[in-house]
């Protein structure tokens, strides 16, 4: 069976042609030729409108960014303001500009471990794959040419360029781009749900993926693996929310084997999990930081990394025996995009977003959570204002249904139809990210549309026998 998704009326002003020139990211370009666009038009608040009028909540916050919504005004004033002070430059060449200084003064105050520099990039999959290159570069600069092995997880999310792709622990950023490239590899999936032995619980699968790692790295060459890359909690994955005690089993092992962790919080990082950091969530000391996306509120494209000390140390030596240090991209710290991600830090602090997520979370989880006893849903898991719902064929087994039935596309396109805009990720898990300002009767509208589209798709599943085709 195909899913179709809503008809989207393209609007006058715009003709079929016009909309065909715009390829689209994780599209099916072929289905995207004959059901077209859905033109969203404006925001305001948890709301998004298109371009018939019609209102959505934004259930994922956009991609999972929009914290603050998407109509605040104070976001726009500073982007205004900086834009008719110094609309751009550069760091470059000894150079830089009154708002990236004060950004990377207040990352490095707000960040849980150690840090001795910030880099600015202009994406999440910018800033990762910065990472990568600094870790290269660092290894070379201490002399151990062959530490060069990148970690990370079956079913992680790191970016989309090809080094980041590679990271990516999804099929679909791998298939027909000849990815992953060499030095990059995968290990287990922290989701004791789908991966646990028969019997096993939380706490002796964890013991087994550290065991697990272990092993990989003795047999890899301890000398040969650089670093381990890890989402807090899983985001394109499928909302993974790791069991207790995994990361400090897992930085055991590193540790143990001189290999660097990065903490990836383009997701989770300012207050999304509750804490400020979903490093601070579930306990992971990494040394790196990468962030993007709630840094800005999503206004204006802008990452960074927080680099420790002793990385810096020694790439800062390199940079003296070399005459540059060779990377840096045109935009990474535009002034007006970093003027807007201090402004968006001021919001947080000043309105206590941290303590609204905690206050309104209770109810959130709690909805989540309601869904368990629908006879489609497998599990449900999140933290905080992320979660997700996975459906399933049958809940005895755990069976999954059959890719081809698209039951997770089904749903998402039933949500839209309710008024609800989210991502149906890794197959059939409908994924939870609104804008962190959401009230708790938002939260219950929210839930309120996605019962009633997951009751036409429980329909759908027994019109058609989707779970047979499973």
């Amino acid at each position: 069976m195909t899913v179709q998704s809503p008809k989207n009326q393209i609007p006058n002003s715009m003709s079929a042609r016009d909309i065909a020139h715009v390829l689209h990211p994780y599209t099916n370009l072929v289905k995207h030729e004959t059901a077209g666009p859905l033109v969203i038009e404006r925001g305001k608040g948890i709301y998004v409108y298109d371009d018939q009028g019609r209102e959505y909540i934004e259930g994922l916050a956009g991609l999972w960014c929009a914290g603050l919504g998407f109509s605040e005004p104070a976001l726009v004033d500073a982007a205004i303001e900086q834009m008719r002070k110094l609309p751009f430059y550069h760091g470059f060449g000894h150079k830089t500009t009154p708002p990236v200084v004060e950004l990377a003064e207040r990352l490095k105050a707000l960040s849980p471990v150690p840090v001795g520099k910030v880099f600015f990039a202009e994406s999440g999959s910018a800033a990762n794959d910065t990472l990568i290159k600094l870790i290269w570069y660092y290894n070379n600069a201490r002399g151990k040419p062959d530490k060069k092995t990148i970690l990370s997880r079956n079913r992680g999310y790191h970016g989309v360029t090809i080094a980041t792709a590679s990271l990516t622990g999804l099929p679909a950023n791998h298939r027909d781009f000849d990815l992953p490239i060499a030095r990059i590899r995968h290990v287990d999936c922290p989701h004791h749900y789908r991966f646990a032995e028969p019997g096993e619980s939380e706490a002796d699968f964890v013991a087994r993926l550290a065991r697990n790692l272990e092993t990989f790295i003795q047999q890899e060459g301890p000398d040969s693996i650089a670093a381990f890359f890890a989402e807090p909690i899983m985001g394109a994955g499928g909302v993974i929310v790791p069991p207790q005690g995994y990361f400090p089993a897992m930085q055991a092992v590193l540790r143990r084997y001189d290999i660097l962790s990065v903490s990836d919080e383009v997701i989770c990082g300012f207050g999304r999990t509750g804490r400020q950091w979903g490093a601070e969530a579930l306990d992971y000391q990494p040394d790196f930081l990468s962030c993007a996306k709630q840094l800005s509120g999503a206004y204006l494209p802008i990452s960074a990394v927080l680099v420790p000390e002793k990385v810096y140390d020694v790439i800062r030596d390199n940079s003296g025996r070399i005459g540059t240090f060779g990377h840096g991209f045109t935009y990474g710290g535009h002034p007006v995009s970093a003027a807007v991600a201090v402004r968006a830090l001021d919001l947080y602090r000043e309105r206590d977003i941290l303590g609204h997520v905690n206050r309104v979370a209770p109810r959130f989880q709690a909805r989540l959570r309601r869904l368990a006893e629908h006879p489609l849903v497998g599990e449900v898991r999140g933290m905080g204002l992320i979660g997700a719902v996975e459906l399933v064929a049958d809940k005895a087994s755990k069976r999954a249904f059959a890719p081809a039935a698209g039951v997770g596309a089904a749903c998402m396109a039933f949500a839209q139809e309710e008024g609800l805009i989210q991502r149906a990720v890794a197959g059939d898990s409908m994924a939870f990210c609104p804008p962190m300002i959401i009230e708790e009767a938002e939260i219950d509208e929210m839930f309120d549309r996605f019962e009633r589209a997951l009751e036409r798709t429980a329909t759908l599943v027994e019109r058609e026998g989707l779970r047979q085709a499973a």
